[in-house]
């Protein structure tokens, strides 16, 4: 399934074409959309499936001032790495 389905915001949907990502991983698209709606969630994937993204991108539209709806934050508790992941899906993992 492609992001542009996922019902992300545009800015985000922006910033994933741009760094290369059209295509959503099986963990992605099981987990954005109630992610997106508010709901908790605990995901459960291989190492490298997407985890991240997963829940960074409702984390972002959550945050986002176009996003009006405003629900509880989702944070994925059992990844001990999790900022370290963060800073290298959103700053090192950038083309240049």
């Amino acid at each position: 399934m492609l992001f542009e389905n996922l019902n992300i915001i545009e800015p985000i949907q922006r910033a994933l074409k741009t760094e290369g990502y059209t295509k959503a991983t099986p963990i992605q698209v099981k987990a954005i959309p109630p992610l997106l709606e508010g709901m908790d969630l605990l995901g459960c994937a291989q190492t490298g499936t997407g985890k991240t993204a997963a829940f960074a991108i409702p984390i972002l539209q959550g945050l986002s001032s176009e996003q009006k709806n405003l629900k509880g934050r989702q944070v994925p508790e059992r990844q001990r790495l999790l900022p370290y992941q963060f800073y290298r899906v959103f700053h090192l993992n950038k083309k240049t």
